[in-house]
């Protein structure tokens, strides 16, 4: 192979789209051995890991006389010990086609945090049941929490087919459960697809299996690398929030940033948050040089034709499509630590690149993601899933997560152990709040910016922290 070649094959390799999954389901359901009968078949693995494979098998493996496939993804010592997933395992392989990401996340219902972080960034999700068991409280739970995420591709993965003699009547049953299950709970799932197979036979993982000739769709390699995911990212809403300051001398000053929405280019008209200030786009620069434009998830440094007093956590948005900006939300919660949720701390909020101070002022309700009700609360145990209003002490620059995951989102770190309490999704600005606190006046709307905002902001916690002393930071 000439040089030539080879940068032609590197090129290429650069372009393939990314496609990020999970897998989620009850315990035993084959996660595990799924992902690493893909990795298998699919001839993703060295010499040296298909010998430890065999080797690990033998010695520790819980697939009889079969390899135990599930060994490639369990990595911990527990994990091998009880058969079962704890952590979450990131796998990575690439097709012709496309390069994927997988987390294998926990089925027990005690890690759902877990499986909150890895399908935190994932475009599809693979749910898996055991074709002898149907739907169980672990699927459901696991559905809602991926409708929650906005996961918008879903495979909902009947497995272990081998055991019934591949027969297709109780598939048809598992998928009629589900899609009655999803109507009641009004679960929309743009793409659904539904695959018989045998993770530990290898049916319709990576080649379509003659057992069930009955089935005449793709295999799950080959739904994988076609399922649309190009509209999974909101490129109509421009956000910028910004990261750094670049400053090498005096001739420049460009504003580093991951777009994370919508498309930017050179000359476009912009207004940065919170100043309101316009100015026009100067330039688009990366390591590579100039660009004409910039689009989302790039990474890249913007210069203005104006001198703007913009710093982290403050966005760059167009005139005509402003995300919402306000100290008031509701958002659903998921609850992290171990520490049940104090009503009266004061959490710092992070969403995108801006810190704030924010406190949970009320929840609305508990959701018992096994029956998918509402249940009052008084407050947030460990992996409590909830509705609630947030009361920040600078406004946020924010979309509603089901139009825009990346503005949508935030987390909760407990301004004490620095640990992560919360993840959330936005709904919606919070009226009532937001009446109740009408009259008040925020610090940009008094004309501080910048520098001079965080001032006062670092000055009224220290106050709080040290003497007591609590200040609304919107009067």
């Amino acid at each position: 192979m000439d040089i030539t070649t080879i940068d032609e094959f590197l090129a290429q390799d650069e372009r393939k789209e990314l496609l990020r999954l999970l897998t989620a389901g009850s315990v035993d359901d084959g996660k595990s051995t799924l992902i690493g009968r893909l990795l298998y078949d699919s001839k993703r693995l060295y010499d040296d890991q298909l010998q430890a494979l065999e080797r690990d098998s033998r010695r520790m493996g819980n697939a009889g006389e079969h390899i135990d496939y599930a060994l490639l993804c369990d990595g911990l010592r527990a994990e091998r010990e009880q058969g079962i997933t704890i952590d979450v395992a990131y796998r990575y392989f690439a097709t012709s086609r496309r390069k994927f990401i997988i987390a294998d996340t926990p089925g027990h219902e005690q890690y759902t945090r877990n499986m909150i972080t890895g399908g935190s960034t994932a475009n599809l999700a693979i749910i898996l049941v055991d074709v002898r068991h149907g739907i169980v409280q672990q699927t459901l739970r696991h559905s809602y929490l991926v409708s929650l995420l906005g996961i918008h591709h879903v495979v909902l993965a009947i497995n272990k087919m081998d055991l019934v003699g591949y027969d297709r009547k109780p598939f048809d049953d598992i998928v009629a459960t589900y899609h009655q299950w999803l109507a009641t709970q009004n679960i929309v799932f743009a793409d659904l697809c539904c695959i018989p197979l045998s993770a530990l036979e290898g049916d319709n993982v990576v080649e379509r299996s003659a057992n069930m000739a009955w089935y005449e769709g793709a295999s799950l390699l080959e739904h994988l690398e076609s399922v649309p995911i190009n509209r999974d990212i909101n490129l109509s809403s421009f956000r910028l929030p910004v990261q750094y300051v670049l400053r090498p001398d005096q001739s420049f000053r460009g504003f580093a940033a991951k777009v994370a929405s919508g498309i930017v280019r050179r000359g476009d008209e912009v207004v940065a948050l919170p100043s309101m200030r316009r100015s026009h786009i100067k330039d688009i620069v990366t390591y590579e040089g100039s660009l004409e434009e910039a689009f989302a998830p790039q990474s890249v440094v913007v210069t203005l034709e104006d001198e703007i007093d913009l710093s982290r956590g403050e966005m760059l948005i167009r005139p005509e499509d402003r995300p919402s900006i306000g100290h008031n939300l509701r958002a659903m919660l998921v609850w992290m630590d171990e520490q049940p949720m104090d009503m009266a701390k004061l959490f710092y909020l992070k969403h995108t690149t801006r810190l704030t101070r924010g406190r949970v002022t009320t929840l609305h309700y508990r959701v018992d993601t096994n029956r998918a009700t509402k249940v009052d609360v008084s407050r947030l145990q460990l992996n409590d899933i909830a509705e609630v209003s947030l009361t920040t002490s600078s406004p946020l620059f924010y979309d509603a997560y089901v139009t825009n995951r990346a503005t949508g989102a935030f987390i909760l770190i407990d301004p004490v152990s620095n640990f992560t309490s919360a993840v959330g999704m936005i709904i919606c600005e919070d009226r009532e709040s937001a009446e109740a606190n009408r009259g008040y006046v925020s610090l940009a709307e008094m004309g501080f910016a910048g520098e001079e905002q965080r001032v006062i902001e670092r000055f009224c916690v220290a106050l709080r922290e040290r003497h007591g002393i609590d200040i609304d930071l919107r009067s």
